[in-house]
């Protein structure tokens, strides 16, 4: 039991880990002060968030530190890349020190990277301690790396309200202590035993409780997440989102004295009939069903890894629309890919559009806030923007975790419905009320789509392929950063020249018509990605349908 005890507070470590770490979130609150220090342009501003975007690309190298160091080493290690960062950028902002403009790029990409060894620290530690509820533990974790924005918001203004550069000494010393706070338990790891099916159980309905415990806490955050009231309310709202966050720990305690119950009163009040468990221990773990899947298929004979040939002599004569259809598709899930037939498959493309022109569009959205909110007169609203999109990326995130009633393919499809629907909208009007709707849809959007990404590339493209595979999949992220942030600015630069809206030392525009062509953009695109996740669905549809089939044959023999 003291082992059961341990891997709950390995948890709640990560979560508090992935809370205070998703510190590129909050780039909107000082990116027009930092402009404005440094004396650049808008473009030159969106190579400093494509900087931190581009850290991601280097993420492989925390995999790299942890075949050479432990668990701890390596997270301490990120904690210092990222008080080395941002505690020299907070000296530039401070005025105390002056860097040249390639050196504050470099900083921001060590940043960037910084955050991606902290992820790689608490997967590795969530795959480590739940082989059963993986897919549980990971998005829950991934979830709440969302909140990061709100909970930086609240300190700041628990802190000082009035000063935007306290975000930079914010994400230079709070993953630092947190990383201190989270040593004991990730030191202290249990041994690996293998659970027994009423454990798996048990810890299915202990996940159920803290997923509620988490939308308590996106609440709260949505709520009180960017009040801006005096020092002592604003203080007090920020040790309620801790206590919320500290609360989790309880969970030890409900393991023990649910044993206790078990062997006591065991009979009376059992709860294997519950018709709502987030596991199933014989078919949700992913991993055993995609073995399943795969020995089904070869048992069969009857289809093969791709359906490449047309069915002769059936007298079928198919469209154009069939033929987009049913061309190559997939026909069973979770078979490995190697790299080479990855970037192959149309499926694979199609799955990098509708993520390049879903969740990055929403991620480059949230690096523009600042801007935008500035352009349309709502720069006092900055917070709450920030506020309103990470509590929202947060419920996007959640939604991924939900039970799979719907096949991911599909979930990825109505996930990005939102994101067009808020660029037209913001496009059509200007006002606080479009800003903050478009932004809560942004956020949800793309909250889920980063959270789901793992668990789609695993179930299409195969579950032992997936790091690498993700990692091929996520280079789209510094591209789409690029290039929709690079649009964005010179949009906006080529109405402050045309203007000559100059009011500080930087160039600042003013007016809808600094970011509408972006919008407009942004929404085709996303309208791109839409129709490609529509398309990838379609595709792989007759694939969740055999495994549907199999599925409810296997267990129809079990029973």
């Amino acid at each position: 039991m003291a082992g059961q005890s341990r891997k709950w507070m390995i948890l709640v470590a990560t979560v508090w880990i992935q809370a205070f770490t998703g510190t590129n979130f909050d780039f909107s609150a000082y990116s027009s002060d930092l402009k404005s220090i440094l004396g650049i342009s808008q473009v030159q501003l969106n190579y400093l968030a494509v900087a931190s975007d581009l850290g991601k690309v280097f993420g492989w190298s925390s995999g790299l530190a942890l075949m050479y160091f432990p668990l701890w080493v390596v997270l301490f290690m990120a904690a210092f890349m990222g008080l080395f960062a941002y505690g020299l950028q907070w000296l530039v902002m401070k005025d105390i020190i002056v860097l040249p403009y390639i050196l504050v790029f470099l900083l921001c990409l060590l940043a960037g990277c910084s955050i991606c060894w902290f992820n790689t620290v608490c997967f590795v530690l969530c795959i480590q301690n739940f082989p059963a509820n993986r897919p549980l533990a990971l998005s829950l974790t991934i979830a709440f790396n969302g909140v990061s924005a709100a909970l930086y918001t609240l300190a700041g203004n628990a802190i000082d309200s009035s000063s935007n550069d306290i975000y930079l000494l914010l994400n230079a010393f709070i993953p630092l202590i947190t990383s201190v706070v989270s040593l004991i338990p990730i030191i202290r790891q249990p041994s690996l035993d293998p659970l027994p099916p009423d454990a798996v159980r048990r810890d299915s309905l202990i996940f159920l409780i803290l997923n509620f415990l988490a939308i308590i806490t996106g609440i709260y955050l949505l709520i009180f997440g960017s009040s801006t009231s005096d020092g002592m309310r604003a203080r007090l709202l920020l040790g309620g989102a801790i206590l919320l966050l500290v609360f989790p720990l309880c969970i030890p305690g409900i393991v023990y004295a649910r044993e206790w119950f078990h062997r006591t009163i065991h009979s009376s009040l059992s709860i294997h009939g519950s018709g709502f468990l987030l596991v199933d221990v014989d078919d949700l773990e992913l991993h055993k069903e995609l073995i399943t899947r795969e020995s089904s298929y070869h048992e069969n004979g009857d289809e093969t890894m791709y359906e490449t040939k047309w069915r002769k002599g059936s007298g079928e004569k198919e469209g154009c629309c069939d033929s987009m259809v049913k061309k190559d598709r997939l026909a069973m899930l979770g078979e490995e890919h190697p790299v080479s037939l990855l970037v192959s498959r149309l499926d694979f493309w199609l799955y990098y559009t509708a993520y390049v022109c879903g969740g990055t569009i929403g991620l480059v959205y949230s690096n523009n806030l600042g801007q935008i909110a500035q352009s349309l007169g709502q720069r006092s609203n900055t917070t709450t923007l920030l506020t309103l999109y990470s509590s929202f990326s947060f419920f996007g995130r959640l939604l991924s975790a939900a039970p799979d009633y719907i096949r991911a393919t599909a979930w990825l499809t109505i996930a990005l419905v939102p994101t067009p629907i808020a660029f037209f909208l913001l496009a059509a009007s200007g006002n606080a009320v479009a800003l903050q709707i478009s932004t809560a849809l942004v956020g949800l959007s793309s909250g889920f789509i980063f959270a789901a990404a793992v668990s789609i590339t695993s179930e299409l493209f195969g579950p032992n392929s997936v790091g690498v595979n993700h990692n091929i999949l996520i280079t789209n992220i510094p591209i789409g950063s690029l290039v929709y942030g690079v649009l964005a600015a010179v949009v906006y630069d080529s109405h402050v020249s045309s203007r000559l809206n100059i009011i500080t030392d930087s160039t600042v525009c003013m007016g809808r018509q600094c970011y509408f062509l972006t919008f407009v953009w942004w929404g085709c695109l996303s309208v791109l990605g839409f129709a490609s996740s529509l398309l990838l669905f379609l595709r792989t549809r007759h694939a969740y349908d055999q495994f549907e089939v199999k599925r409810i044959s296997s267990m129809a023999q079990l029973y």
